[in-house]
């Protein structure tokens, strides 16, 4: 196979750190860690717990890490967490109990952040992934996007290098090259809908008859994330800003239109120069310095980023 081409200003790009992602005064705990991304993956998977995950780990999660583990934004303070847990090297599997306990965004988080660090261009996909069940629901969800010289970008899901994740949710594909059928990103799914090949209300957070968090508003959102994650901005997923939508409210045209230029330009082919125009350029698109967070446990409140 030959190899794959990436252009030097995006592969420079995606190999540094972002704000999100930079560990800091403790990027020398990164000193003696793996260099292979497969490896880099379980590392970040032996840090930390889906606060969903109790019951799959045996493990009752403290009400105060449930609702504030997942609160925390930026990877170096992820990383203050961890060793104020337990002390020993990153390279050291977490009993859950000493584990982060966070989502999909904060696995992909630190697994990018990993890769960054050793020089690997990464960054973060929001989308939507069929794995989690077969209801055929595209359940919200986050993954690491790395370049693999002899193949391209690949989708990574750290969440699944635990093998009792892979029994759970019965995965049959490899954790370091997620099938593109079966996570879609966010830009990809709204020109589905948007073409009328798929029901919008089969991609959300949860299925409609556990409450409104789907359908095509939901699926914007994304898009929004998203193009913020393609310029290495990786907000928490319930910082919202700019053309967000109220939950379960029908989009205005404008919307939708905007929505229907941003989903070609972030989608499996990632056009970097109008990702970065898109986002740069539009004030709808575009992350303010202060963001409104609707934190799931601890209700919304606006927060100012570094």
């Amino acid at each position: 196979m030959p190899p794959a081409h990436l252009a030097p200003d995006v592969a420079a790009f995606y190999a540094t750190q972002s704000a999100f992602t930079d560990p800091g005064d403790l990027a020398p705990r990164y000193t003696d860690l793996p260099r292979d991304p497969a490896q880099l993956a379980r590392v970040a998977r032996d840090l930390m717990i889906h606060r969903g995950e109790g019951e799959t780990f045996r493990y009752a999660t403290p009400q105060d890490r449930l609702h504030n583990d997942a609160e925390t934004r930026y990877l170096d303070d992820i990383l203050r967490i961890v060793v104020g847990r337990n002390d020993a090297p990153l390279s050291r599997r977490r009993e859950p109990e000493d584990r982060f306990v966070g989502v999909c965004r904060d696995f992909s988080l630190l697994h990018c952040s990993l890769l960054r660090h050793i020089g690997v261009p990464a960054r973060l996909r929001s989308g939507f992934a069929t794995y989690f069940g077969d209801n055929g629901f595209h359940c919200d969800h986050v993954v690491t996007e790395y370049w693999d010289p002899a193949r391209g970008w690949l989708f990574a899901d750290a969440q699944l290098t635990e093998p009792l994740i892979v029994d759970t949710w019965k995965i049959d594909f490899d954790p370091m090259d997620v099938p593109r059928d079966r996570f879609l990103v966010a830009g990809k799914a709204w020109q589905a809908i948007r073409a009328g090949e798929a029901d919008p209300g089969t991609f959300g957070l949860h299925p409609p008859q556990e409450g409104p968090l789907n359908g095509e508003w939901f699926v914007a959102g994304n898009v929004r994330l998203d193009l913020a994650d393609l310029n290495k901005v990786e907000t928490l997923l319930w910082d919202i800003w700019g053309t967000e939508t109220e939950a379960g409210q029908e989009l205005v045209d404008p919307v939708r239109e905007l929505y229907d230029e941003v989903a070609p330009v972030a989608g499996d082919e990632v056009n970097f120069a109008a990702a970065r125009a898109l986002f740069t350029g539009h004030e709808g698109l575009r992350t303010p310095r202060t963001v409104l967070s609707l934190a799931p446990y601890n209700g919304p409140r606006e927060v100012t980023l570094r």
